[in-house]
Parts: structure tokens; C-alpha cells; sequence
């Protein structure tokens, strides 16, 4: 009865912002917005007019607009243009930060300017939403007139890190898809796709090293038909069928993509647990021997995880992570390190061997050695290893950056450590739970998430010093995906959710303001339904 009452109420102050929509329905919110009388309009022969360094720019927005205006528009190098739509590199920018950006807009031109071209990306997203709403549609609108409003805006991000998660292995996802979810987190000016590449459930990523990993590891039993957490086993023989993987061309495809709209890809490949699927490849791997099975849905709790007691163990893994770092350029390799029971680690001789051998304390400090041990072979291949928050038990390796997901606390005690911290706290930013009534909503993991909790939460913690706030890089959404077995459920799980979480990561939080942002967010859910996005309807009782 209490949630019914607290939902009734959240509708109702929605339901007021959508009567007061704002005339600049940009998300995220600008930082600064400065209107003025007229207008510029796109017309076929408007130019988009670049420098070497916002051309690829360009030509993106140029083919944004094609669809639905029918325009072909002209992009072409050349001086700084009295008309048209301008993207400049303008060193004096810099005050904006690497990715702020100053857009002007005249009856004449269109001035885009920042200090790098990722910032003239930024701007070309908030040029995008101050177009009419049909900008957005696959074909050709008739009667529309290209008009955005006069405007001077000065807008830069709160946060470095804005990004958002999805786990491909409980249910596979297709290349195409990996493509438009990229899309639609640049369009939000998100920078971050963590993308969760191995599990019990599934090993989604090709190791030339290894090709069991997808002969063997990509596919489970079919059991779809089944709850998650009540599956039954494989039975003898049984021929896996369901699942699939990407090759390193799909890899290298999508993380080109990505970086052409200045998305970073952080791969996750998950240690000491979460590892079945591997385990069930090459059994050796494991404290046991095996024989072991692709789990077919829920699996708990994780002991089967791999042994910290074998080098061939720390072979293997360096082997596969000298694959993935090859594929990824950047920063950031994930390696999960949550929820492994320890269990088969007290009962090995190889893991209590190695306890004693490093004069370790427990299986904590083994997990801990473990992680230390992989966090010394990624900087040795110029890479930043990150965890869950559990990379905390048994003492954090000396360089590794927290992903804090059992709420904020171990957040707050990586940052007052001196460690980089992404606050991803599953009471708010984890978008597998219901974000409404659950009985007219469709089956989750669990929990409440409703729209206004996203938008309220605050990733810098009050607890935190000026200066162990600087170790908050920024925020995530996640995406998990045990009851999401289809693209068009991970669009309703994460829209609009993830709207109100780019704000979040983007926008002052000193301007937030639900009322004012549902009301913008009325305009722009039009522009999802122009996307095709299957995003969850705003309720305007």
C-alpha cells in the first residue's frame, strides 16, 4: 500500500511538469542558457563548414540530418564562416574543460566551438535537440520547417566518467544492437559503454589462444522457457544451443564506432569468479577439475570460481587478457572480482599452499594477492585494472580504481584511501530493478527504482573532503540482464531511466530540478519514439 501511495504521488508531480514544458528541452540540461529573438534555419544548401579536426564531426551530423530533412548537406574544410553551421577548435575554450563546448546560434550561423572535438561532439547533441523532434525520424518529414532557436549556451560536464553498462552474457545481444545502445548513450552525452563480456552464463568474446572459450563456453543448454532461478541442469548429452559470442573483428568493429562518438569501451572479464563458463572450457582452470556445465540460469552461490593456487591459472588469464587489451585501447580493463565464495579454495591444497607460501592471512588476502598479481600484468601492458568493490577485501592492489556497487560505501573508502572511484550503487543506478509497480510491470531481479530516485542521487558523498572528492570520476548505470532476454527489454529497463542518470553525471547539481526536468523530459521522450526506442511511457495521469 505504502509504494502505491508514494507511485500515485510521483505521477502526480509529473504529471504538473508536463503542463510547464521548457522552450529548451535539451538533456542533459546545459549548464548555461542564454535565449534571444529569432531564428537560424537548415535549409539544402546550408553548410556544414570544419576544421581537419571536427570534420568526422561534421559529417556525422551531416548524416544525422539526412533521413528525415532529405537534405544532403555539403560539409567542407575551410576558415572560420560568417553563415552556416560552423564546428571550430577554439583554443580559448579550454576554460570549458576538454569536453565543454560554446554553442551560438544566429539567424546566419550555427557556431559550435571547443577546445577539442570531442567537446564540438557535445555540441553538435545539444544542436541536435534544439531542432524539432521529427529531426529524429528514419524518413523524410513532410512540412517540416529545420528552425532552432536563437541561443548562446556554455555548457561543460560534471563528471569525466558517464557511462552506462550492459551485460551480454546472461542473454546474448546482437553487434547492431551494441551499435545503437552506443548511439544512444553519445546522444545523452554519455562517454562510458562497460561492456560485460564473460560470466557463468556465458564467455562472449573470441580468444584466438583459446577457442573452446566460444566453442564450448558461448552456449548453454535451452532452458527459456524456465524461471531464471528454478532452471533445470543439462541432462546428459544434451547439446547447448543457446548463446553466442562476438568475434575480435565484431570487437574491433564496435569499438571503432564507439570511438567515433567518443565512447570509451571498457571490456569486463570477470575473476576469480563468475567464471563457469570458462571453467566448463578448460576444467583444469578450476580447484576440482570439473566437469563442469555453462550454467543455464542462476547460479548460486559461485564456488566454482578459478584456482589461486595453479600458475597455469595466471597463464591463461595473462594470455587472455594480452588478447584484450590488444582489442581495446582504452584505459580500463574491468575484472569484475565480486562475489566469489571461497569455499573450494579453503578445501585445495594448490590455494592453502599458496597462502602459505605468500604468508597471506586467509582467502581474503588470496583474493587480494590474486587481484594484485593481474593488476601488475595490466600495467605492464600500460592498462588501469578496475573491480567491483569487493577488490577491497584483503587490501586493494596498490593502483586498481572501485566500482562501488553495494551502495557507497565502498566508494567512500577507496577515495579516502587515495583510490579513483566510479560510484555505480545498486539502490540507484542499477536499472535491472522495477521502476514501477511490479504487478503491471514486467518481471525483474527485484528491488524499486523509480525515475525521481535516479535523478536524485548525488555520486560526490557527503563524507567526502574537497580533495578525496576528486577521486570520484563520475557515475554508472548497469544493465543486468538475467530477466532481459531481448534488445527491446533493455531499451525499457534503461529509458527513461538512463535520461535522468545523464543528467546525474552532466549537469550542475545545483540546477536540478525534477519538476523542470520531467517537463523537458515530455519533449524529449519524442525523440525516442522517432529513435524507435522501446523506452517505458511516461505516465501522465
Amino acid at each position: 500500500m505504502t509504494r502505491r501511495i508514494v507511485l500515485m504521488g510521483l505521477l502526480m508531480h509529473a504529471a504538473m511538469a508536463y503542463s510547464q514544458p521548457s522552450p529548451v528541452a535539451v538533456i542533459p540540461k546545459p549548464t548555461s542558457v542564454k535565449g534571444a529573438e529569432g531564428f537560424f534555419e537548415i535549409r539544402p544548401e546550408t553548410r556544414i563548414v570544419t576544421q581537419p579536426q571536427t570534420k568526422a564531426v561534421g559529417e556525422l551530423l551531416a548524416e544525422w540530418l539526412r533521413p528525415a530533412t532529405g537534405f544532403r548537406l555539403t560539409v567542407q574544410g575551410g576558415p572560420t564562416s560568417p553563415e552556416g553551421v560552423v564546428l571550430a577548435i577554439q583554443p580559448e575554450v579550454a576554460g570549458l574543460g576538454k569536453e565543454g563546448y560554446r554553442l551560438e546560434v544566429t539567424p546566419r550561423r550555427v557556431l559550435i566551438e571547443s577546445s577539442t572535438p570531442a567537446g564540438v561532439f557535445y555540441g553538435v547533441q545539444t544542436l541536435r535537440q534544439l531542432l524539432p523532434v521529427e529531426v529524429f525520424g528514419p524518413t523524410k518529414a513532410q512540412g517540416a520547417a529545420w528552425r532552432i532557436p536563437c541561443v548562446r549556451i556554455e555548457d561543460q560536464p560534471r563528471f569525466g566518467w558517464r557511462g552506462m553498462h550492459l551485460d551480454v552474457c546472461r542473454h546474448f545481444f546482437p553487434k547492431e544492437f551494441i551499435k545503437r545502445y552506443i548511439d544512444l548513450l553519445a546522444l545523452h552525452k554519455m562517454n562510458v559503454f562497460h561492456w560485460h563480456l564473460t560470466e557463468d552464463q556465458g564467455w562472449r568474446i573470441q580468444i584466438k589462444r583459446y577457442p573452446k572459450l566460444t566453442e564450448v563456453g558461448a552456449w548453454r543448454v535451452d532452458r527459456e522457457e524456465q524461471h531464471w532461478n528454478r532452471r533445470t541442469p543439462p541432462r546428459p548429452g544434451e547439446k547447448a544451443t543457446y548463446g553466442g559470442f562476438y568475434t575480435q573483428q565484431d570487437v574491433r568493429e564496435i569499438v571503432d564506432y564507439a570511438a567515433s562518438r567518443f565512447v570509451t569501451v571498457v571490456p569486463e572479464i570477470e575473476m576469480p569468479a563468475h567464471a563457469l563458463a570458462a571453467l566448463a572450457s578448460y576444467p583444469e582452470l578450476s580447484c576440482t577439475g570439473g566437469p563442469f556445465s555453462v550454467a543455464p540460469g542462476g547460479y548460486w552461490p559461485i564456488t566454482d570460481i578459478y584456482c589461486a593456487g595453479n600458475d597455469s591459472t595466471f597463464t591463461f588469464i595473462e594470455n587472455v587478457l594480452t588478447e584484450v587489451t590488444d582489442l581495446f585501447p582504452g584505459a580500463y580493463v574491468h575484472i569484475g572480482g565480486d562475489e566469489a565464495a571461497k569455499d573450494n579454495w579453503k578445501k585445495c591444497a594448490k590455494c592453502q599452499a599458496r597462502i602459505r607460501a605468500e604468508g597471506l592471512k586467509d582467502e581474503a588476502e588470496l583474493q587480494s594477492y590474486f587481484i594484485k598479481r593481474v593488476e601488475k600484468f595490466l600495467i605492464s601492458k600500460n592498462k588501469r585494472l578496475l573491480g567491483w568493490d569487493e577488490i577491497l577485501e584483503g587490501g586493494l592492489a596498490p593502483e586498481a580504481t572501485v566500482m562501488s556497487w553495494r551502495g557507497e560505501q565502498g566508494g567512500i573508502a577507496a577515495a579516502k584511501a587515495g583510490h579513483d572511484v566510479v560510484m555505480a550503487p545498486d539502490n540507484h543506478t542499477y536499472f535491472d530493478h522495477y521502476q514501477a509497480d511490479p504487478n503491471t510491470e514486467p518481471l525483474a531481479i527485484g528491488g524499486f527504482l523509480p525515475l525521481k530516485k535516479v535523478y536524485s542521487y548525488n555520486p560526490t558523498p557527503a563524507e567526502l573532503t574537497a580533495e578525496q572528492s576528486r577521486h570520484i570520476l563520475g557515475v554508472q548505470g548497469q544493465i543486468w540482464t538475467e530477466y532481459i532476454p531481448y534488445p527491446n527489454n533493455a531499451e525499457y529497463m534503461a529509458y527513461p531511466r538512463a535520461c535522468a542518470l545523464a543528467e546525474v553525471a552532466w549537469s550542475p547539481s545545483a540546477d536540478k530540478d525534477y519538476a523542470e526536468f520531467v517537463g523537458r523530459l515530455a519533449v524529449h521522450v519524442k525523440r525516442l519514439d522517432r529513435l524507435g526506442v522501446h523506452y517505458r511511457p511516461l505516465d501522465t495521469r
